[in-house]
């Protein structure tokens, strides 16, 4: 792992982590599943343009086209809506410790459902990861409290995206990476429409932080952040690549109190350290094969990043 690489895997983890912060900003004033509607629609069709631009063909088999279609729903439809949605109600900072949390559910769902091989340090990164949540969770209730339908959204959403990681792991197409993360995106634009003009009152208070931050969480986490994610992976692999994720609880809380003026107290450094070690004490204790899966598991983090974490596979 060279400079260069690290560098880049640092960019990955701001990006990511940064994603919830712009996503809460954008709630705020804009109809969440409108919002992620129509981002879904511009970052889709910019990655398509470039898949493109790259050489890589509009085909896929038709077990394929399945596999996308549903990772599309439960990735970019649930797992992002459900972000959005709860972000009227729960701030950045407690969205991105949740969402943080998707290589340990992964991690922990594979050992049980698969049996896959897990070393006493994956184990102790599992207990201590969770245990880092529970830290923070009850410090934050105890002090401002959560509020508790948003905060069961965020749980749902990171769970739809931890099955889709399990259930589909070996149905996404492996070639021609850009075209198949846009074609996600577009089939999440056009499942969120729906309940958008159905539930949704379209209306918004433009304003400039407004229109900043829906440009940078179309942009960056939603598109570059998926760009960098393939540049990294080819460079050192997607196991070591993902253990950059164990930067995102405490990134994720840093960037909100920075940026919103979330509480940012001690218990929530130590439980943002808590969490970390955990995911990369997991990364570290799975086999090859559960480390590659882990990868999988992160970079759809990054396509949900867009909302508050996540974008690319």
């Amino acid at each position: 792992m060279d400079l260069r690489a690290i560098i880049a895997g640092l960019a990955f983890a701001f990006m990511w982590s940064s994603a919830f912060t712009s996503a809460r900003i954008v709630v705020a004033a804009a109809p969440p599943l409108a919002a992620l509607s129509v981002r879904f629609l511009i970052s889709g069709l910019i990655a398509v343009a470039i898949a493109r631009w790259l050489g890589q063909p509009l085909r896929l088999a038709r077990r394929e086209w399945v596999a996308v279609a549903l990772f599309g729903l439960c990735q970019n439809a649930l797992y992002l809506g459900l972000n959005f949605v709860a972000m009227q109600w729960v701030e950045a900072s407690v969205a991105a410790i949740v969402a943080s949390t998707l290589p340990l559910w992964v991690a922990a769902a594979s050992r049980v459902i698969f049996s896959e091989r897990l070393s006493a340090l994956g184990i102790g990164g599992l207990v201590a990861g969770f245990l880092g949540v529970v830290v923070i969770m009850s410090g934050r209730m105890q002090s401002s409290g959560i509020d508790a339908l948003g905060l069961g959204l965020v749980v749902a959403g990171v769970l739809s995206l931890a099955a889709a990681t399990l259930l589909l792991r070996d149905s996404l197409p492996r070639r021609d990476a850009m075209m198949v993360v846009g074609l996600q995106m577009l089939v999440g634009s056009l499942c969120l429409a729906p309940p958008a003009l159905i539930f949704e009152s379209w209306q918004v208070r433009w304003s400039v932080p407004l229109i900043l931050a829906f440009a940078y969480t179309t942009l960056v986490p939603g598109l570059l952040a998926t760009l960098v994610w393939f540049w990294l992976v080819r460079r050192i692999g997607p196991t070591r690549a993902a253990t950059f994720h164990f930067l995102n609880p405490f990134l994720g809380v840093a960037i909100a109190a920075a940026i919103l003026g979330e509480a940012l107290g001690p218990r929530d450094l130590l439980g943002a350290a808590v969490v970390a070690g955990g995911i990369l004490a997991v990364q570290m204790g799975r086999r090859p094969r559960a480390g590659g899966l882990t990868a999988r598991a992160g970079l759809a983090e990054a396509e949900g990043a867009g909302s508050g974490g996540g974008e690319s596979r």
